[in-house]
């Protein structure tokens, strides 16, 4: 409960910017105007104060941020995150619970945690299955695939969860484009390729031929017409 709280301390004061800006992306923020709005209180960052705080925890590897591949590079529609997956869920739940942890109402916080824990989770894997396939590719099925991103426009709609192309920022050639499913007892199904589908041609530089691909932790329904499928197993392989 504490070790969040501890390693902050070290670099960042509590009362201090920085923190803000961190408790921000730890409630959910990811794009610049909104961390600013969230960090800011009364009256957003100014965009002077914001950004030099921003490169910093950049610097520092707390922060980590990306941005859209495609054939189109758009390096102004960054999208920011905690970097460490521990400290992402200790700013999301923890730091705001430890004061009801102290006056023994620690159960308030776990079920705070397990209403949330699906839709947590199902963002906070795709940074850790697109270090994965960064490991595992370029291979003989995709052999010129050195770059993997995920794609989104200004509006957040769509989002494509896994772009696959021979290099990034700008891609010269977009190899496939993918989705990943993370539940317990449903597996990339009819729906989420139909939706993929649909979502496709909006990503600069894809064709209608464009090969689709999968990652879901309970497999794959029957028939779906997909060029590749990763499970859990095959991300642990990444990292032996």
């Amino acid at each position: 409960l504490m070790a969040g709280e501890l390693t902050l301390l070290g670099e960042f004061p509590e009362a201090s910017q920085a923190r803000a800006v961190l408790a921000a992306l730890g409630s959910g923020e990811r794009t610049f105007t909104a961390i600013a709005t969230a960090a800011g209180g009364a009256s957003p960052l100014a965009s002077g104060t914001l950004s030099p705080i921003l490169t910093m925890l950049l610097d520092k590897q707390v922060v980590a941020a990306d941005s859209p591949l495609s054939s189109r590079p758009d390096t102004k529609n960054k999208r920011y995150r905690i970097a460490d997956p521990y400290l992402r869920f200790w700013l999301t739940f923890l730091d705001r619970g430890i004061p009801l942890v102290e006056r023994g109402r620690g159960d308030v916080v776990l079920t705070r945690i397990e209403r949330s824990w699906t839709t947590w989770r199902g963002r906070a894997v795709e940074p850790v299955v697109r270090e994965a396939l960064l490991r595992l590719l370029p291979d003989e099925a995709w052999p010129g695939t050195e770059a993997i991103g995920g794609w989104w426009n200004r509006q957040n709609n769509p989002e494509i969860d896994i772009v696959g192309a021979d290099r990034a920022p700008a891609a010269g050639k977009v190899h496939f484009l993918g989705s990943i499913t993370w539940l317990e007892n449903q597996p990339f199904g009819r729906r989420d390729y139909d939706s993929l589908v649909r979502d496709m041609l909006a990503v600069p530089g894809v064709e209608p031929g464009t090969p689709l691909v999968a990652v879901s932790r309970r497999g794959v329904a029957d028939s779906l017409p997909l060029a590749a499928h990763w499970g859990p197993a095959d991300l642990i392989q990444a990292w032996r």
